[in-house]
């Protein structure tokens, strides 16, 4: 059984009325931008978060401190704080209670991350359907500037620059959750992904040097700052991949929702000890780690890793669903964490349907400036219509492989991947399955009423 930790990230979710200032100050809110901000340096700031080791909370873990430490501007060049807050991926859900429950802690991150950084501006794209929590984001930041925590002299600290924040809403394209299409779109352009390099840190937002990171992570910036990076660190159970995250659960199990645990807990304590256990105490079936575009983990399988160098080497024979969750561990195992928010399916689930309905949101929100994306996440919908009326064959199972092989790694950003890779999956995990679809179909009672769905769309 997992031990609670004492919250840090989720500490004011309980406290009534927490997203007012004065609740939130009452609560501890903005005390270490005070601190960090009259009695600290930039580059130490800088330090205590690349000792953290924390792992961008946004899906693509690249370290944060190290980011940062990319910053090299030019003479004339402003530097630009930019937070994503377009979370917009399938089953992903943790943003957002930042947001609406404790916008200061996010507004208070974002000031120490600015100070920093040396950036003056710090934009939010928020998700446009986020309509709450751009309110309560726009009336956080509104509060911190009239009690001088922001403008010209933050804290009443002459910094040389300005401290301002800004909130930025998005038009609710999945593609702009991607750094570089969320830049484009930022600048008032279509949302579309840059062809990199150059790198945001070197050209980004109005062609300025530019970090982008992840809300959670910002969040996370003051517990960093004032615990100390090393101790922050080492409350994960895992070297090099520091900290807490907040793990989200939907889909089969009891007791769905968000949950703050160290880095490095297994799936299945993420299921059985956090969220529950599984919904009226059926099978596990599958689970999708982190968010729809991470390839699928199987509890039937186990870890193939006899080398005593392979990083897996200590859960070898034991369930993929036994691995500790961190970046490292879960890319040797052949998926991804990504956002940290597991999808549960239990036995009922057929995995062809599934995956039939990921692929037609990944088919929808394909941005099409790439054609093997554009034309594979089509296809890729097309052939799994057939498997699934009964119009398809044993052939097609091995073609939606050769498409998902042909999309990876051949576009100007990882969409097409995060389309490809949970196809791969769950094609490599649950083949029986796709083959039991191409001689027979999958039954009515599964699938999901493609003449009410037309109408729908159509109507739309």
């Amino acid at each position: 059984m997992s031990e609670p930790i004492k919250p840090l990230l989720t500490s004011r979710y309980g406290v009534k009325e927490s997203w007012k200032l004065a609740n939130a100050e009452s609560a501890g809110a903005y005390a270490t931008a005070r601190q960090a901000l009259t009695t600290r340096k930039p580059e130490e700031l800088k330090e205590e978060v690349k000792k953290a080791n924390i792992r961008g909370r946004g899906g693509a873990g690249f370290p944060a401190g190290v980011k940062w430490g990319f910053l090299n501007p030019q003479a004339g060049e402003q530097i630009y704080l930019v937070i994503n807050a377009d979370e917009s991926e399938p089953g992903t859900f943790k943003d957002r209670s930042i947001m609406d429950l404790d916008p200061h802690r996010l507004v208070e991150g974002a000031i120490i991350s600015c100070y920093a950084i040396g950036a003056p501006v710090a934009y939010i794209y928020v998700r446009g359907e986020l309509a709450f929590s751009l309110k309560r984001l726009e009336q956080a930041i509104a509060e911190a500037r009239q009690a001088g925590y922001l403008g010209e002299r933050p804290f009443g600290v002459d910094l040389g620059h300005p401290i301002e924040i800004y909130v930025h809403s998005g038009a609710g394209a999945y593609i702009c959750g991607e750094e570089t299409a969320l830049l484009n779109s930022l600048e008032g352009r279509r949302g579309e992904p840059r062809l990199k390099p150059p790198f945001p840190a070197v050209k980004g937002v109005f062609g300025m040097p530019t970090i982008v990171n992840n809300v959670e992570t910002i969040a996370s910036v003051p517990d960093i700052i004032e615990m100390g990076g090393d101790a922050w660190s080492l409350l994960s159970r895992l070297p090099g991949d520091g900290g807490v995250r907040i793990y989200g659960v939907s889909g089969h199990v009891k007791n769905p929702g968000l949950f703050e645990a160290p880095v490095g807990i297994t799936m299945r304590e993420l299921i059985d000890d956090y969220a529950g256990g599984m919904l009226g105490d059926r099978p596990l079936k599958a689970v999708i780690p982190g968010g729809s575009s991470t390839p699928v983990l199987d509890p039937r399988r186990k870890v193939h890793a006899p080398a005593e160098d392979h990083p897996l080497h200590k859960w070898h024979g034991m369930s993929e669903i036994d691995v500790p969750m961190g970046v490292d561990t879960y890319r040797a195992l052949g998926t991804m964490l990504g956002t940290c928010c597991a999808i549960v399916m239990d036995d009922s689930v057929n995995m062809v349907e599934a995956c039939r309905n990921l692929m037609r949101f990944y088919k929808h929100e394909s941005c099409g400036q790439c054609t093997p994306c554009r034309e594979g996440t089509g296809w890729l919908v097309d052939v799994l219509n057939n498997l699934v009326h009964g119009r398809g064959k044993t052939e097609d199972v091995d073609l939606l492989v050769n498409i998902s092989n042909n999309m990876m790694g051949n576009t100007i950003c990882a969409f097409a991947d995060g389309t490809a890779m949970p196809m791969l999956g769950m094609v490599q995990k649950f083949r029986e399955e796709f083959m039991e679809a191409a001689v027979n179909g999958v039954p009515d009672g599964v699938r999901h009423d493609d003449s009410v769905r037309g109408m729908v769309e159509g109507a739309a």
